[in-house]
């Protein structure tokens, strides 16, 4: 039992869930005070966990045949063996559908929001394009910007300048991940037949779109803060903390290889937390 638990929990990606479930939590607090809305955040991030959990297992069944011929993907559970492809299909369904229903008990929009992150990213990303397009990650952006989005709609009750700048500075944090590791497991896409940009238009142009995706997610954090109105002292600390990432950023394009590249990537993934906690914590203040 304790086994079968631990391989449905590497089933739903759980680093990756929560922190797409941090950017709902901070999409959130920047339009309201959790304190005083407790309840309402509480079942927020109930659906969100759910949806999100159940997309990824979705992602997981459909794409179990590639993390077979991956060396890095190769122990998840599907190809494993640890569960079978109907008990997560199972799952996946009961976690979405329980998520989309508490999303759309909260809110019109904000259900509508999850429910287009989930399409774009199994059906869109997933399902269509990945396996043909190095253009996919484009997509796979823009779902994994939907939570923050969500979240500030949930809270403010529209789409507004600060819900697209802050969906817009994890939309540009993507491609950093994804393209630092289309670099550095190179041969296991290769061998998995996946079109990425490092394939179709070299190392030395990825590595180019990698620092300019860091410098342009930076630079939607401090937009964001600014349209939102957080206080200076706050900004601030997003504009140094911004420079430091575009510091590494603008070395990996003087300097380019895989060990400027993976700096970048762990900085700009560094600064993205921190911008998100400088931005809930400024938001509380305001």
């Amino acid at each position: 039992m304790v086994k079968k638990l631990k391989a449905y929990w590497k089933l739903i990606k759980s680093l990756q869930t929560f922190l797409l479930l941090l950017t709902g939590i901070t999409g959130f607090i920047s339009s309201r005070c959790p304190y005083t809305s407790l309840d309402l955040m509480l079942l927020m991030i109930i659906s969100l966990f759910l949806a999100i959990s159940g997309t990824t297992i979705f992602n997981m069944v459909f794409d179990r045949d590639i993390d077979s011929k991956m060396k890095r993907t190769q122990k998840r559970p599907l190809p494993m063996g640890e569960i079978t492809t109907k008990e997560a299909i199972v799952l996946g369904i009961i976690l979405t559908v329980v998520g989309l229903a508490i999303a759309f008990y909260l809110s019109l929009l904000y259900g509508l929001i999850i429910l287009a992150g989930l399409f774009i990213d199994f059906v869109i990303y997933t399902v269509w394009l990945k396996r043909i397009s190095a253009w996919s990650i484009l997509w796979g952006g823009i779902s994994g910007g939907m939570p923050i989005l969500a979240g500030r709609v949930l809270g403010v009750g529209e789409v507004d300048l600060t819900g697209i700048l802050l969906a817009a500075s994890i939309l540009f944090w993507i491609p950093t991940h994804i393209m630092t590791f289309n670099i550095r497991h190179f041969e296991d896409y290769n061998n998995a037949k996946i079109p990425t940009f490092a394939s179709k238009y070299g190392f030395q142009n990825t590595r180019l779109i990698i620092s300019l995706s860091t410098i342009l997610s930076s630079l939607a954090f401090v937009l964001g803060a600014f349209v939102l109105g957080l206080e200076w002292g706050f900004i601030r600390v997003l504009i140094i903390l911004a420079v430091i990432a575009l510091g590494f950023a603008v070395n990996s394009i003087l300097k380019p290889n895989d060990k400027t590249n993976f700096r970048v990537f762990k900085v700009a993934s560094l600064y993205m937390v921190a911008a998100m906690f400088i931005i809930a914590l400024g938001s509380i203040y305001l």
